[in-house]
């Protein structure tokens, strides 16, 4: 039996490209990427490094995007903070992945009790939204780069689990599973080897999308005042520090914002283009 996911859809590569919008949104995470892998040879300046006398300078020749109430050039710390959405959205969704898939696999497989039980706890789970639940266990364990990737990570666990449990409930009964049990194979075997990847992607453009809101989420967190710790620069954090000076110097709130509105945008246009691809309904249309 073929597999159903994205390694039987020849041409993959060509339809996704030629989504609308691709290549742009492609070359915008391509850049944030870039960015946060080569930070230090990217930055003109230290982005911790105060300039008391250059403080709340414009944009000009030696800064481009202008300095911060402490002289930090603006540039060098949202080229650094790409470094923290980068690492946020990641690790976060591989967190919720990890986590979510194999409980999804197990409650649609065996069902019954086991089945119950794992549901009613992604349902205690994800009847908090979740950014205030992310915001609740930050809040009890600290701020911090690694507090902030568990509690996204968990807080989007049910989301994992309850889409693959769902594709499970579908595949579990096709032919080529039914017939693979009746030879003997055990129930691991058809977990890894039939059902596992012919729900990978729904999972895949999950992910994608996932990836956007971790790093929407890790900004607002760094807004509140309980996310990333300072002086490691975050676009959140720098958006927070410059709500105070919001009418005397606009810029500061202005580049970071518009660091975070492409790089989401650009992930969920991205998102977007890889459903489309792999929904064998929306082929065509």
């Amino acid at each position: 039996m073929p597999e159903l996911g994205v390694r039987a859809t020849p041409g993959f590569t060509r339809r996704f490209m030629r989504q609308k919008g691709v290549p742009l949104a492609g070359a915008v995470v391509g850049l944030v990427i870039f960015a946060a892998l080569f930070a230090p040879i990217l930055a003109p300046y230290d982005p911790i490094d105060t300039a008391p006398r250059d403080s709340l300078s414009g944009p000009s020749a030696s800064h481009w995007l202008g300095t911060d109430q402490l002289g930090r050039d603006v540039l060098s710390r949202i080229i650094y903070g790409s470094r923290v959405s980068v690492l946020v959205g990641v690790v976060a969704v591989g967190l919720a992945l990890t986590v979510g898939v194999p409980l999804g696999l197990i409650s649609g497989y065996f069902g019954g009790l086991v089945d119950h039980a794992i549901m009613r706890a992604m349902d205690a789970i994800i009847a908090f939204p979740a950014l205030v639940l992310a915001l609740a266990i930050v809040g009890a364990v600290g701020p911090g780069t690694f507090q902030i990737m568990v509690a996204i990570g968990i807080a989007s666990v049910p989301l994992y689990a309850r889409l693959t449990r769902g594709q499970v409930l579908t595949i579990r009964e096709q032919d080529y599973v039914q017939a693979a049990r009746s030879l003997g194979a055990s129930d691991v075997r058809v977990l890894a080897r039939h059902i596992l990847p012919n729900s990978f992607s729904p999972l895949i453009v999950q992910a994608s999308l996932g990836v956007a809101f971790a790093i929407l989420a890790e900004a607002g967190l760094s807004f509140l005042g309980v996310g990333v710790r300072p002086p490691t620069p975050t676009w959140g954090g720098m958006l927070s520090t410059a709500l105070p000076m919001i009418e005397r110097a606009s810029y500061l709130s202005v580049f970071p914002g518009i660091a975070i509105f492409l790089t989401v945008l650009a992930i969920n246009m991205l998102g977007d283009a890889l459903r489309d691809v792999l929904d064998p309904r929306l082929r065509g249309s």
